[in-house]
């Protein structure tokens, strides 16, 4: 078992923590562990790296590869009316795919990942790692250490560090920032309820083109009762039917693609002129402000792609550029040209161009087809929505909702029960609501180019200050894609009234409730800060803390992670009794996707020994799944009992002039522990201990070590807290919670009594409680309430 030591700032009694390492019970899947192992390091096969790209087609490409069912119908609402406009949105989409999904994210922002880990949130937590810009101070120096909290170093004269003091004294400048993660994640909610409404719409449009006699409300029933299917079925996880989606994504790809040679040798291959962008120029030229406004349908050819760098997770970068380029690109461009192709043909069949140039012998294994990927399609975005309101959720920016972990193997495939039927129900509104899939295509367009514009804006600073790239590099990238995406972005402006305002309502009243929740636990933090008790106080009470100590050990749960919180006091002040053991816990998540188990715990001690209270900080990542309660409880003991046995070994080396527990390193024979009266201890133990500035590892047996010193025995103090501490385990363990009341002040302004006395309450009734999500049985569970103003 190994260990770590440090000392807590915050302390007066200078006592050591221990960031503890715990074997696993449970061993990890062979082939999870393989895997994960060779993307760790970086090295593929090439027939290993084949099969992850084939995987990746139906977890990341699915949204991006069934835009063009729509795109030509939502570029052209009114048809064609010259084919010199057919070739110019045809140029249009060529670019848009080549400048978008293939420069910019395949080869650039997809590097950007936080150790395999995509998405919005995984931006900021790489630059919350690289620059002190997280509003909830709560990491300690320790929590660097960690082997996932890896992050680049700065000369003192750069201009990545004169960015990085920058941020952190401009309090203005963290707030934009994580307002415009906020804003990049209500968008990408907005995704996951238009992404299967358009999708699903669109591909089950295909009935009424086959039987034109079929009324538009029969697509729509059909297209609800699909969705209705569709989400009813998420509990069950895409673990269970993922094995499906790579065949179905890759045979869609290949169909379309072969669809699209069929018609480039079928109506002419003069099409392929749109490869050269002066018809980009003569398409503005003539079509003026129309042309201008068709941008945000020629935009939807490039949706997906946000959901192609959030759903990265699981697969490693160079399986999903391999992906893009050999199979996902030339197939989508295969297939624009054969649509355009067509359409160049046949002028007024530009709202149901896909399904009208498929050969009559194939439409109906097409249509089978179509649906299936639009089903793919829309369970990708789905996961994405859940694994982006999971990184939320820890960062203290959403509501405590319920997150189910629905396959054992990868920690990314969750379901979000609540957030499940909120978007089942908006996407069903959305889809029975519209009129046609032209507003549907609109308000799709806003919420891709939103978060489009967020993730440059947040590159920029991954640029700087993680890549510490030359100024010109990032002058280049920022320019190139703020001028492609602020295009698009005016373009969709025009189409506000026209269905663009559904994901600005959407992502408005999602921004409120996210930014109000967060805003409630800043004050929370703060308040628990400002209110501590200091050791002093404890130190004053004595041993018995001025109250009865009774069998048992209460776990005070609290934010803090150091010094003694104002729930402790105002519990002691209002009861008689403390239990004879009190361990204040932690348990807070930092900016990384993962903490190790054998690297979660940190447990120190609180006062002198016979005070019996203990810290213990437990650690997670973002991506991390908090254990039930019988499991974290187990744990939590097993890194109390090893601390205390690792501190009984250090206090025997503390007579010793070589070793310091609070300074100095320990300096020791290759074979064992030398003492000052030369004898060494040979127990296979390498023991180190930390200075101020360092932490490093130590490393014990399994078994119980006597370590002498001046003829001095520790062993026996040791076994007798041991049996203390089990003792006090077997007559009961409490938990003890805080259930602290935020309420505005009289004074407040009466927008900030709205927020706090009636959204944040309204938000907290409604929520999970700590005890559920820490999983605290009822029985033995202490609430103590306590009420502040902001």
């Amino acid at each position: 078992m190994s260990s770590r030591v440090d000392t807590d700032e915050d302390s007066d009694n200078k006592g050591s923590m221990w960031d503890l390492d715990q074997k696993l019970d449970q061993p990890m899947d062979e082939e999870a562990g393989r895997l994960k192992n060779m993307y760790r390091e970086k090295k593929f096969s090439a027939l290993l790296l084949l099969r992850l790209s084939f995987q990746s087609l139906g977890v990341v490409y699915g949204d991006l590869g069934t835009s063009p069912l729509y795109v030509f119908y939502n570029t052209f609402p009114n048809g064609v009316k010259d084919q010199e406009d057919v070739i110019g949105a045809l140029s249009l989409i060529i670019y848009s795919l080549t400048l978008v999904p293939l420069l910019k994210y395949v080869f650039v922002v997809l590097r950007a990942n936080d150790n395999g880990q995509g998405g919005t949130f995984a931006l900021y937590s790489l630059l919350c790692r690289h620059a002190k810009i997280k509003t909830i101070p709560n990491q300690h120096r320790t929590d660097e250490e960690l082997t996932t909290y890896s992050r680049s170093t700065f000369h003192e004269r750069s201009f990545a560090s004169k960015t990085k003091r920058w941020l952190e004294e401009q309090e203005s400048a963290r707030s934009v920032i994580l307002i415009l993660v906020l804003v990049g994640t209500c968008m990408v909610i907005g995704d996951g309820i238009l992404t299967p409404a358009i999708s699903v719409l669109s591909a089950v449009g295909g009935i009424k083109v086959n039987q034109p006699r079929m009324s538009s409300g029969v697509v729509v029933l059909v297209a609800v009762v699909i969705l209705v299917g569709f989400f009813s079925m998420q509990h069950y996880g895409t673990d269970k039917v993922s094995w499906l989606f790579a065949p179905i994504v890759l045979l869609w790809f290949l169909l379309i693609g072969s669809i699209g040679i069929f018609n480039i040798w079928k109506y002419g291959s003069g099409v392929l002129k749109a490869f050269s962008p002066v018809y980009i120029y003569r398409y503005f030229r003539k079509g003026g402000k129309e042309g201008w406004t068709s941008l945000g349908g020629i935009m939807l050819s490039i949706t997906g792609t946000e959901a192609l760098f959030a759903d990265l997770a699981h697969f490693p970068v160079s399986a999903v550029q391999l992906a893009f380029t050999l199979v996902v690109f030339p197939c989508l461009l295969l297939a624009y040209s054969g649509q355009a192709a067509y359409l160049m043909s046949n002028l007024s069949h530009s709202q149901d161009v896909f399904y009208r140039s498929i050969p009559d012998r194939i439409y109906w294994p097409v249509f089978i087809v179509a649906t299936l990927a639009a089903i793919v399609a829309s369970q990708a975005t789905i996961t994405a929505t859940f694994s982006i309101i999971k990184q939320a959720l820890a960062l203290g920016c959403f509501p405590r909702v319920k997150v189910v972990y629905t396959s054992k193997k990868f920690l990314g495939q969750i379901y979000v029960p609540d957030i499940n039927w909120i978007l089942m129900v908006l996407c069903i509104a959305v889809t029975a609501g519209f009129e046609n899939q032209n507003q549907i295509g609109n308000a799709y367009g806003t919420a891709v180019v939103i978060v489009m514009l967020v993730t440059t804006f947040l590159m920029i600073l991954i640029m700087i200050l993680v890549w510490r790239c030359h100024w010109i590099l990032v002058l280049i990238f920022t320019s190139l894609s703020l001028i492609v995406e602020c295009t698009y972005f005016s373009s969709v402006l025009f189409k506000v009234d026209q269905g663009g305002w559904v994901p600005l309502a959407i992502a408005g009243a999602f921004l409120i409730i996210m930014s109000v929740w967060h805003y409630g636990t800043v004050k929370r933090y703060e308040f628990e800060m400002h209110s501590k008790v200091s050791m002093a106080w404890i130190l004053g009470l004595g041993p018995s803390l001025g109250l009865v100590r009774v069998p048992g050990i209460g776990l005070v749960y609290t934010e803090l992670a150091s010094g003694v919180p104002h729930i402790f006091s105002h519990f002691i002040t209002n009861l008689p009794a403390i239990h004879s053991v009190v361990v204040f816990v932690c348990v807070k998540y930092l900016p990384v996707y993962t903490v190790p188990e054998e690297e979660r715990f940190l447990v120190k001690r609180i006062g002198p020994k016979n005070f019996h209270i203990f810290r213990c900080v437990a650690r997670y990542g973002y991506k991390d799944l908090h254990k039930k309660d019988d499991d974290f409880e187990r744990k939590l003991f097993e890194s109390l009992f090893t601390f205390v046995r690792l501190e009984s070994m250090m206090e025997g080396c503390s007579d010793s002039d070589e070793y310091s527990l609070y300074g100095q390193q320990i300096e020791h024979p290759r074979d064992g522990l030398m003492h000052n009266n030369g004898s060494t201890v040979s127990s296979n133990m390498d023991l180190t201990m930390s200075s101020i500035d360092s932490i490093v590892p130590v490393r014990s047996p399994h078994m119980n070590i006597t370590v002498r010193s001046s003829g001095q025995t520790s062993s026996q103090t040791e076994v007798d807290e041991l049996e203390f501490l089990n003792s006090c385990r077997d007559a009961g363990v409490v938990h003890i919670l805080g259930n602290t009341v935020v309420r505005a002040r009289r004074e407040s302004r009466f927008y900030k009594k709205i927020a706090v006395d009636y959204i944040y309450a309204f938000l907290r009734k409604i929520c999970r409680e700590n005890s559920v999500i820490f999983n605290v049985p009822h029985e033995s569970l202490l609430n103590v309430g306590q009420i502040f103003y902001v």
